[in-house]
């Protein structure tokens, strides 16, 4: 260009001059710094080549030197200059990091030119060598005497070092300082600073700058979205969420399924279930479908809160978009249709369950069959359930057992009735299972006279077992007939077989429950007979009686010098005259313990049979008892704790009684109506 006649002008000499600095030509540096002073272009950019120069060549003291006669000689500097000195003198040697902060404050008083950026640059090094508090220091410091706002860059690097120290409310003062000085954050460091804030659950901090956010510049991504729902959740806070995301769909952010159903959950285990229909109208506007998971949750709520209606149509919904609800839902919206007398709907939803594959337990056939007993016209919907089951699946024995237990417990034997006979027309044999069922479809229905020839009619049909003598002897003691039982039990055994425990106690409770306290002894008498020992249930139901009426013991005192008295009933009639008062008892705990148990096992029954005999006159030894079941590994029940409380407030014990009501309660339990008569 030269020899062309051309030359350069000042900005292009500059360029040139910190391109040959850059890559390292230093003697080409010098000439093309000589030529641009010659032609009278040096000015604060040349300043700050030249001590880049200097710099990149480790030539600090030259430069340190070069910046002072600057000064002295009165040039006009920038701050950069100096800022690129302190730079370079951090980076060289830690050891001479004191003396780039004695040149900052230096100059600083100086007052010369701006310290600007020459502030900035000793606040990013002294944060890069972990200085994090120096620089916060020096800071605050030069913001209170000389108004010093870094630039946004430096704000960012400052919040970015508080961060990964953790250190969360110094981010936020920087950020509420920010916002005085009308600075914006980045996004980056914005959001970044919000995440902080979620995981250490400083959501009150989280909250306010997200109400700030127009204020601040503030745009979160949909992280940050995911992140501050997920957290306000987790606080319990489901409002201020379901907030934050239909400001987020707002915004053009939808969160993802997860952050989603965390949402969906929380509003529905709070019965804040409209939010929830809005959500999922706010998925659908959008073409967003949400997991199904969490429709199911939705329906399942909406069934708890007596919605079934809405979480049919939900269903619907679901079964529309070629979505399969799960055993579990179906059983909730079953079990919801029951509950409001519609079974024809849980009839229906009956069948689709099956037609989804999944196979429904006993009780569910046994729920809807009651249900539809209970509607009108009762047969009507029966036999629709029953054609379309057989109609789809075909006959099953053990279906149809289940349509004959459900009009069993309808209060239709005459339905169960016609469901068993129709089994021989459609070619499927009733067996055991089905003769039992009918026999117990009439004994819960006090058909007893239809059950006594029902049972003469397996009889003919079938060996008796001892299925069908328990099914009989049972149902009879518990419709009240323990008369017919025991007789039926006398031609068990003559048959040779041996009842079952269950006949035994059934019987001794009948008996019991009708005072007919000789009768239950005899048939103790029969047990031991036959080598039964006495079990936990017999022996707490005559501990129960010898508490409510001394008429047992007489009974057992009449009864005792005719029966062959084995140890075992002769303890039990200890036990007898002892929870009836005949005896006083003044062993320890340990031995009344001791000697139930060398008649019968012990259990939680038991020991609340002890408590209320010992609480009637030594409430000490009640207490003591009580302490004792819970080391044995038993675990209190209402009852436990209502018989001391009750026996607490006889004893005149007012102010230990309540105290012990106060623990009842935060185990879940509450007196009964007994002792509430007399808090």
């Amino acid at each position: 260009m030269r020899f062309h006649g051309a030359d350069l002008n000042e900005g292009a000499y500059h360029v040139l001059l910190n391109a040959l600095i850059e890559e390292g030509c230093f003697d080409a540096v010098n000439m093309v710094l000589g030529q641009i002073r010659m032609r009278g272009h040096e000015s604060q950019v040349t300043h700050a080549l030249v001590m880049k120069n200097l710099c990149k060549q480790n030539r600090l003291k030259e430069a340190e030197e070069y910046l002072r006669r600057l000064v002295n000689d009165g040039e006009e500097v920038s701050g950069h200059v100096l800022g690129v000195l302190v730079d370079a003198i951090c980076k060289k040697d830690m050891n001479m990091f004191l003396h780039a902060g004695e040149l900052i404050q230096e100059f600083g008083e100086a007052g010369v030119f701006s310290m600007q950026q020459a502030y900035g640059v000793w606040i990013k090094n002294l944060a890069q060598e972990g200085k994090v508090d120096g620089a916060m220091e020096f800071f605050r410091t030069k913001k209170i005497q000389e108004g010093y706002i870094p630039e946004l860059f430096r704000y960012n690097f400052l919040l970015n070092r508080l961060l990964k120290q953790n250190r969360l409310q110094e981010v936020c003062d920087l950020l509420m300082d920010m916002k005085e000085s009308g600075i914006v954050p980045d996004k980056v460091t914005m959001n970044a600073a919000l995440c902080f804030f979620c995981k250490a659950g400083m959501m009150d901090v989280v909250l306010e700058l997200y109400k700030m956010k127009s204020d601040i510049g503030l745009t979160p991504n949909s992280l940050i979205y995911n992140y501050i729902i997920n957290t306000l959740c987790g606080d319990g806070s489901t409002d201020e969420a379901y907030g934050v995301l239909k400001n987020s769909i707002t915004h053009g952010y939808f969160p993802g399924k997860k952050t989603f159903s965390v949402l969906a959950d929380a509003l529905c285990r709070e019965g804040k279930l409209d939010k929830v229909k809005d959500l999922i109208l706010f998925a659908l506007d959008r073409k967003v479908m949400p997991a199904v998971s969490m429709y199911e949750k939705f329906i399942r709520a909406l069934c708890r809160a007596e919605r079934v209606e809405d979480g049919y149509l939900i269903h619907g919904e679901l079964s529309r978009m070629n979505r399969h609800a799960s055993e579990m839902t179906y059983s909730h919206l079953i079990k919801g249709f029951n509950k409001v007398s519609r079974g024809d709907i849980a009839a229906r939803l009956l069948i689709e369950m099956q037609e989804k594959g999944h196979k429904p337990p006993r009780k569910l056939f046994k729920a809807v069959i009651c249900c539809l007993c209970e509607m009108d016209n009762p047969e009507k919907h029966f036999v629709q359930l029953l054609e379309m089951q057989l109609s789809r699946y075909g006959p099953s024995k053990t279906i149809i057992n289940f349509f004959m237990e459900g009009a069993g417990h309808g209060k239709r034997p005459d339905l169960a009735r016609e469901v068993y006979e129709m089994m021989g027309r459609i070619g499927v044999a009733p067996n055991l299972d089905s003769d039992l069922v009918m026999l117990q479809c009439y004994l819960r229905n006090d058909r007893i006279a239809d059950a006594i020839n029902f049972f003469d009619d397996i009889s003919k049909r079938r060996a008796l077992g001892r299925k069908v003598y328990s099914v009989m002897v049972v149902g009879l003691c518990k419709a009240g007939k323990p008369d017919f039982a025991w007789t039926i039990m006398r031609q068990e055994r003559k048959d040779g077989l041996l009842p079952s425990l269950q006949c035994y106690e059934e019987l001794v409770k009948a008996y019991c429950s009708e005072k007919r306290y000789d009768d239950a002894i005899k048939v103790i008498n029969d047990m031991e007979k036959v080598g039964r020992k006495i079990t936990s249930f017999i022996g707490n139901v005559f501990l129960l009686h010898s508490l409510q009426s001394k008429d047992l013991y007489a009974a057992w005192a009449r009864l005792r010098n005719v029966s062959d008295e084995t140890p075992t009933s002769a303890m039990l009639g200890q036990l007898i005259a002892a929870f009836s008062g005949q005896i006083r008892v003044d062993s320890q705990v340990e031995d009344l313990e001791e000697v139930i148990q060398r008649c019968f096992p012990l259990d939680l029954y038991t020991y609340n049979m002890m408590l209320k005999k010992l609480s009637i006159d030594q409430i000490d030894g009640a207490r003591q008892l009580f302490y004792r079941l819970c080391e044995r590994g038993y675990e209190p029940n209402r009852w436990t704790y209502d018989i001391l409380v009750h026996g607490l407030f006889k004893h005149g014990r007012i102010a230990e009684a309540r105290l012990w009501i106060e623990e009842m309660l935060r185990q879940g339990h509450f007196p009964t109506e007994r002792t509430k008569m007399i808090i």
